[in-house]
Order: structure tokens, then C-alpha cells, then sequence
């Protein structure tokens, strides 16, 4: 895939034709899979842009969509959303970057209190911190942020920045849905506590989670 996020060259990018309908074509027509890229890349790309920086995301998106369309055939057409499987290429991916996505929350949490957020790539405090002063917090959730694991950090940012649900999630990681759950609670712990108890990652309630 060498389409830069944003240009459309699906053929036929209908909303009622699901991922999975169009995974399914591709196999016997493999330019179909240009419709999932022309849906899915720009959020991608977003995602990887927020965690690891602009520079390092455009080739993490392109690779996702490459390994996505090598894997094609094993996709489990039930499941009508691609999203989550989409998601969790990039996320593993992104294990090949961990130190510099820390290093990346901690150049943030280094910036002084006063300085301007980065409207050009969403900081941390500009998504994470709905709920409280982005200036207040910025640091000190960042260097939180920084010192989260790995799998914890995932499944957080999988919540806020991807907007996924549990469930999606659990499929985009392949862990059970009680591990999602098990880690978000425990990444907001550690925000908690970093923050004095205020709580800036209410990101996605749903009913009956922590």
C-alpha cells in the first residue's frame, strides 16, 4: 500500500458493505482491498501519530495495511468490523518502539507548565486529560504515562485513542476481555496516583467497568 491516509481509492466504499464483505472479496479480487485501507488508514495513521510521532507513523500505517493484506485469508469474516484487527497489528508494531514511545512521553512531560499544547499531533493531556486543567497535569501524566507497562499503556490507549470497546480490545490483543479490564484498572490506578487522586481517564465508560 503506498496510498498516502486521506486520498480515497476504494472503488466501492458503501457504509452498508461491511469489512468483512469486503475482506471476503478480496480474496478472489485483491484491489478490493483498497476499500478497507481508504476506511481505515486515516484513523490508523492518527493513532500510531499520537503515540509514536508523525515521522515513525506513516511507515507503522503502511506496514499495518501490508501485514493486514498478507493475512486477509485468515480473517474471521463473523466479525463485520475490522477495526479491532487492525488496531492490534499496529499495536504490535509498535513493540519495535517502546523505548521511544517512552522517551516521547517523557520529552512531554518535560515541556514546562506554561508551554502551548501541540495542536499538530494531540498531546497526551489535550486527549487523556478530559476532566481536568491539560496545563495543570500535562507533566506529570505524561511521565505517568512513560512509566506505564507496555501491555497496560496498550490497552489504555487502545480505549482512548482507537475508541475501542472492551470486547474489541480483548480481539485486537487476543487476551481475554478480564485481562482488558484487569489492566485498565490498573493503568488508571497509576494515573490516579500519579495525579493526587484526580481521575483524567474516564475515556469510555461502559456499564459495570471499573
Amino acid at each position: 500500500m503506498t496510498v498516502e491516509p486521506g486520498v480515497r481509492v476504494g472503488q466501492d466504499s458503501d457504509a452498508s458493505v461491511s469489512d468483512a464483505s469486503v475482506i471476503e472479496r478480496s480474496w478472489d479480487e485483491p484491489e478490493a482491498f483498497a476499500v478497507l485501507f481508504d476506511r481505515h488508514a486515516d484513523s490508523v495513521h492518527r493513532y500510531a501519530a499520537r503515540r509514536l510521532g508523525t515521522e515513525v507513523a506513516e511507515d507503522l500505517m503502511a506496514e499495518t495495511f501490508t501485514i493486514a493484506f498478507q493475512q486477509r485469508f485468515r480473517y474471521n469474516t463473523e466479525l463485520a468490523d475490522a477495526r479491532p484487527w487492525l488496531f492490534g497489528i499496529a499495536t504490535n508494531l509498535m513493540g519495535r518502539h517502546r523505548r521511544a514511545e517512552a522517551r516521547r512521553f517523557k520529552a512531554i512531560g518535560r515541556l514546562p507548565s506554561t508551554a502551548p499544547a501541540d495542536r499538530s499531533e494531540d498531546t497526551v493531556a489535550d486527549r487523556v486529560a478530559a476532566r481536568v486543567s491539560a496545563q495543570a497535569v500535562r507533566g506529570e501524566l505524561a511521565l505517568a504515562m512513560a512509566r506505564l507497562p507496555a501491555r497496560h499503556r496498550d490497552v489504555l490507549l487502545l480505549v482512548a485513542w482507537a475508541d475501542l470497546g472492551y470486547e474489541e480490545v480483548a480481539r485486537a490483543l487476543e487476551v481475554p476481555v478480564g485481562t482488558v479490564r484487569s489492566r485498565l484498572h490498573r493503568a488508571r490506578r497509576k494515573l490516579r496516583d500519579a495525579l493526587g487522586g484526580s481521575d483524567p481517564t474516564a475515556f469510555r465508560e461502559e456499564s459495570g467497568d471499573e
